[in-house]
């Protein structure tokens, strides 16, 4: 018996050791035959591949030899430059699935083929047309929606997922449309309440459906009548829209017209996701026969929706008890504190989009309305539960109060690249050179409040330059408010002989003589917004360290008197996974004692990844009003990571990353220490967009000089 096992098992070896040999002679053979074929390409199409198998390799050799092994037969169907988009599509699809999904994309010449083909009168989600999507999602939508790329489309209530491109009609121009409708038709998933539940407790809506004998005919039931619900809360809203619904779908179908016959209840303004769930109820045992979706329905992906309802509902009720501890620390009347809290909406319709919600907090005899972010944040919490309530960790309910040092050590091994259920993650582009193209969702980028320091570094600090305090302060006084005489007016009290002098060569040149030749005296107030990029990796160890940290309480001292906005944030991290940037002061955050130490905590970490930070910090510098907006970076070093962002590849990501913000009308600037600085930032920030300080001793006195120069 035992030797009859032993043959089986060797036979089963060499079987396999069989296939293993015929797909290594089938693959040797794939590669002699692309070989002939790539000597016979003419000199344009051999260097075409030459470059890109070397570019391909860097990422992985396997897709380099997947690349050589079909660029011949895409070289024959396709032209070059369609050759690139169809590399480029591969390298996206294995950068987001993976090895094999990407070795399939290069097989699929065929299938890229008759898809360019469909492109013609397509619309894609980046063109321009259609990239303004996120934006517009932003002013209808009480929480940020995202916008990404996936084959259908759908939201979970955080992102709207939309397909690459569309090419359901001829014209290029209703494809746009319909990326609007659709994009419009996952929003309202979320504003009008398709996954909102009574409160926490109440069953979710896979709960409810999956109470059904067949849960999956409930759910496409389900699906067609809450269609209806959110079509007819969409033409509400905007009729403009509507207007452009009837012009893609004639309103006058036969089925549809009977549909809305049945589910006229679901039409009534206030219809709710409970309306349609108890019309499903009275339908299904009979269920009738409801027209086609809409090419804008998109899908209703409640599984996936209710994944990230949960971990964003216990988030934003840590959030909240964190809010309500802070806005009710110091109570008139001690005796109030062990009352109810209660939570009113003041003012705003849920059924308005783009409308800001507000909120009343009472608690015992005190009446507290709620600022803004804590509006924004019930605002989003509102969207979740019909009804809202103050968590039980409140410390006004009697339990113990929120204290921000007892929060898990937010630290991460190595090895821990995958982000926790109650963090923030913010996934961001990076900009590939060799490929001229970005590598899709590329970075995690996770926010933290920096820990605290010690409490005597701002005393030490303010002793140690006391002298230069009290200069800086003087010297900001005197920007605060100033007079400035304004040239090149209509209107003045004063001629502006220079003014007079262009305007009268003008006349003599036969041209009309300008108005333009006065001047006078205006008040002009500072309209400032600047966010600090503090490098805190591991080569600022040391003096540099103390040096960032000094200069930073003495900047603080002096913007204190200037009254500018400004947030200051510290970025670090491992690995495009790792990215990390750390909270020391928010934008509308006062200058407290808590961010004092958050300043005195400051301590080398780990790499320098300036890409994805100067792309999310854009992304907060443009939800701030301020006629000038600033992003200054800190710095020891050049771009650097642990996992080959460094070189060429970390300066054109970096450089890319700051042509973004300054076509967002922000400016960048860079203060370094760093000896070789010449040689890479006028690449990255421009010749005049950054200094280099040579004595890292001076860091504290010359980041205010520099400031003051940047804001005159």
């Amino acid at each position: 018996m035992q030797a009859l096992e032993f043959q089986l098992t060797a036979d089963l070896i060499q079987e396999r050791l069989d296939e293993m040999l015929d797909a290594v002679l089938s693959s040797g053979r794939n590669t002699a035959r692309s070989a002939e074929q790539l000597a016979l390409c003419d000199a344009a199409q051999q260097a075409f591949v030459l470059h890109w198998l070397d570019v391909i390799v860097r990422t992985n050799s396997e897709l380099g030899f997947q690349f050589v092994t079909h660029v011949p037969h895409a070289l024959a169907k396709l032209d070059l430059e369609q050759v690139e988009k169809w590399l480029i599509n591969a390298m996206d699809v294995y950068d987001q699935q993976g090895l094999y999904p990407g070795s399939q994309a290069l097989a699929a010449v065929d299938d890229f083929l008759a898809q360019q083909d469909q492109n013609e009168c397509a619309a894609h989600l980046d063109d321009p047309t259609t990239s303004i999507l996120s934006h517009y999602l932003r002013g209808l939508s009480a929480r940020p929606l995202r916008v990404k790329t996936a084959e259908a489309a759908w939201t979970d209530t955080e992102t709207v997922y939309l397909p690459a491109f569309l090419n359901e009609f001829e014209d290029p121009e209703k494809n746009a449309i319909l990326y609007r409708l659709t994009a419009t038709q996952l929003w309202a998933q979320v504003h009008y309440g398709t996954f909102r539940r009574e409160n926490p407790k109440a069953p979710t809506l896979s709960e409810t459906l999956d109470g059904y004998d067949d849960p999956e005919h409930a759910r496409e039931l389900f699906h067609g009548l809450e269609q209806v619900r959110l079509e007819a809360c969409v033409r509400r809203a905007f009729p403009g829209l509507a207007r452009q619904m009837d012009e893609i779908r004639p309103p006058a179908d036969a089925d549809r017209v009977k549909t809305l016959d049945l589910a006229s209840s679901l039409l009534d303004p206030n219809a709710t996701v409970h309306d349609t769930l108890a019309l499903l109820d009275a339908l299904y045992d009979d269920p009738p026969q409801l027209s086609a979706l809409p090419p804008w329905a998109g899908q209703i992906d409640i599984a996936r929706a209710e994944k990230i309802s949960q971990a964003r509902a216990e988030r934003e009720a840590e959030q909240l008890a964190k809010a309500i501890s802070e806005l009710l620390a110091s109570p008139a009347d001690p005796n109030d504190t062990t009352e109810e809290i209660t939570l009113e909406k003041i003012s705003g319709d849920s059924s308005r989009p783009g409308e800001t919600e507000s909120f009343v907090i009472t608690a015992g005899s005190q009446a507290f309305e709620a600022p803004k972010e804590l509006n924004e944040l019930l605002g989003s919490m509102h969207l979740d539960f019909e009804a809202l309530s103050i968590p039980a960790s409140s410390p006004t309910t009697g339990s113990q109060s929120y204290d921000p040092s007892a929060q898990p050590d937010a630290t991460d091994e190595v090895e821990n690249t995958e982000p926790g259920p109650e963090e923030a993650v913010y996934v961001y582009d990076e900009w590939d050179f060799r490929r001229r193209h970005y590598r899709k969702d590329w970075c995690l980028l996770r926010e933290r409040d920096m820990p605290a320091g010690e409490p005597a570094f701002y005393a030490q600090t303010i002793e140690k330059y006391r002298g230069s305090v009290f200069t800086l302060r003087r010297g900001f006084e005197a920007l605060r408010a100033r007079i400035q005489r304004v040239r090149q007016q209509p209107m003045g009290d004063e001629i502006d002989l220079d003014a007079l002098v262009r305007a009268r060569i003008d006349a003599l040149n036969g041209e009309e003589m300008s108005e333009w030749i006065l001047s006078r005296l205006e008040r002009r107030e500072r309209d400032i917004a600047v966010v600090f990029m503090v490098d805190v990796s591991g080569s600022t160890k040391g003096w540099i360290n103390d040096a960032e940290r000094e200069c930073l309480v003495l900047l603080c001292e002096a913007l204190q008197i200037l009254g500018d906005r400004y947030a200051i944030y510290g970025f670090s991290g491992m690995t495009r996974k790792r990215c990390e940037l750390y909270r020391i002061k928010q934008m509308d955050e006062p200058y407290s004692d808590e961010v004092r130490s958050r300043i005195a905590g400051i301590e080398p970490r780990d790499y320098t990844r300036m890409g994805v930070t100067i792309r999310h910090l854009t992304k907060l510098l443009n939800d701030v009003s301020a006629r000038t907006r600033l992003l200054i970076t800190l710095s020891d070093g050049k771009p650097d990571d642990y996992d080959g962002y460094r070189g060429e590849y970390g300066i054109e990501d970096t450089r890319q990353a700051l042509a973004e913000a300054k076509r967002a009308g922000i400016h960048p600037f860079c203060i370094t220490i760093d000896q070789q600085a010449r040689e890479y930032l006028p690449h990255m920030y421009g010749a005049v967009n950054y200094t280099l300080i040579d004595d890292v001793r001076q860091l504290p006195i010359r980041v205010s000089s520099v400031y003051r120069q940047l804001t005159v």
